[in-house]
């Protein structure tokens, strides 16, 4: 956002204390950084709790756990993966269908460690957007990967995965995809902010839709609370899902509902006037609407 304040979450860190401010903050970066343990507890302790990256592993050497995107590559270049895929796909579709709203992204991806980098020292040194990109872009890259797969009999994506290039990078050492990581990091840093991410990722995209009817919400308690502070769209890595409930008419849901929302807490985290709280997507009531 251009005219974004610098230090988004000041109130609520002078009101609430630092862990308040924080803590879901907290909680993300040990989700992600145990999941990154739990890959490397093979190779530096000898035994395997997750076997393999980020596009396809096993857990404790039984679970199967696949990336649906690489699964529907796969299945578009008329392909059929073998019956281990399949099932690991078919788990971390439930899981996350039912879970919440892209949590993949938020909680377990290590490119969010990236780009959420890159958009503090965005904050920090106060740089203003510089492009637009259609967020619905993301669902167009997602597609055209999909019959570009058809097309070429190739899976497209993995040539240029970011998140996968992270992940063996992280457990088996910087390498040539070095720059690529970086090149998200400008990116987000001088091009967009949330650039990657909001604008770009397919594999986002993917979980926005297997998790577009999932249980667990943001939601807004009581809108007359909000005193437009405005560091809630300020940290949010998709502010526009945050218009409808919190300014919203008072038939409109105070439920967070978009697919675009990645559940990662930062609004409850910032607001020091305690707006916002997780939920489920059948809590409807609210202030407003009594």
């Amino acid at each position: 956002m251009a005219n974004a304040p610098k230090y988004a979450g000041k109130e609520v860190r002078e009101k609430l204390g630092f862990w308040y401010a924080n803590r879901f903050l907290i909680w993300r970066r040990l989700s992600q950084f145990s999941i990154l343990a739990m890959f490397l507890s093979g190779p530096y302790l000898n035994f395997w709790i997750l076997k393999g990256n980020y596009s396809g592993s096993l857990l404790l050497d039984t679970i199967p756990l696949t990336d649906p995107l690489i699964t529907a590559e796969s299945l578009a270049t008329g392909y059929l993966p073998n019956s281990l895929t399949i099932i690991g796909t078919i788990i971390v579709v439930a899981i996350y269908a039912l879970l919440g709203s892209k949590v993949f992204c938020a909680w377990v991806c290590p490119l969010n460690v990236v780009t959420d980098c890159a958009a503090w020292l965005r904050r920090k040194l106060g740089i203003r957007q510089s492009a637009k990109i259609p967020r619905n872009l993301r669902y167009g890259i997602l597609l055209m990967i999909l019959i570009g797969s058809a097309i070429s009999g190739v899976l497209l994506w993995e040539w240029i995965n970011p998140v996968a290039a992270l992940g063996r990078a992280l457990i088996y050492g910087l390498g040539a995809t070095t720059w690529l990581i970086l090149a998200v990091f400008l990116f987000d840093l001088f091009i967009v902010e949330h650039g990657w991410c909001g604008h770009l990722c397919p594999i986002g995209a993917s979980y926005g839709v297997i998790g577009a009817k999932s249980l667990l919400r943001i939601k807004v308690i009581d809108r007359k609370k909000c005193d437009n502070c405005m560091d809630c769209y300020n940290v949010c890595p998709e502010p526009q899902v945050l218009r409808a409930p919190l300014h919203g008419k008072n038939n409109e849901s105070q439920l967070v509902l978009s697919k675009d929302c990645i559940s990662c807490g930062r609004c409850i985290d910032v607001c020091a006037e305690k707006v916002f709280i997780f939920s489920n997507r059948f809590n409807h009531s609210g202030s407003d609407q009594k």
